[in-house]
């Protein structure tokens, strides 16, 4: 299996470009540069995770992974908040960071599943 062919990594590599075109009109750079970082983290870790030789590191970058989608809900947040983000582009964001979260335990917990049974 190819990492083009994970669901959790398809998904997240869509929200990452969506948040780069839609964003990248807003003047406030650190901001913007800050919600796409945040986006561009999660297939990129995922990518990196599910490439890595070990068990244990690919579960190290998915928890890293699984941060950044939750620190990028939080920045979508507020950046509804100060008004960068529309209400639709913000309730679509924060339903999608959320289904790849649980995409993303799902896939921890059967990594580690498989890890304790390997012992």
């Amino acid at each position: 299996m190819k990492i083009e062919d994970l669901e959790v990594w398809k998904r997240s590599a869509r929200l990452s470009v969506d948040l780069y075109k839609t964003t990248k009109s807003i003047k406030d750079y650190n901001f913007r540069d800050q919600i796409t970082r945040s986006g561009l983290s999660l297939p990129s870790n995922i990518a990196e995770g599910y490439e890595r030789g070990s068990l244990k590191d690919s579960i190290r970058f998915l928890y890293i992974a699984k941060a950044s989608c939750g620190e990028l809900r939080t920045q979508i947040y507020i950046g509804q908040e100060v008004g960068y983000i529309t209400p639709d582009n913000s309730i679509n964001w924060i339903d999608e960071t959320r289904v790849i979260s649980k995409q993303l335990a799902s896939l921890i917990k059967t990594r580690r599943d498989f890890m304790k049974k390997a012992v």
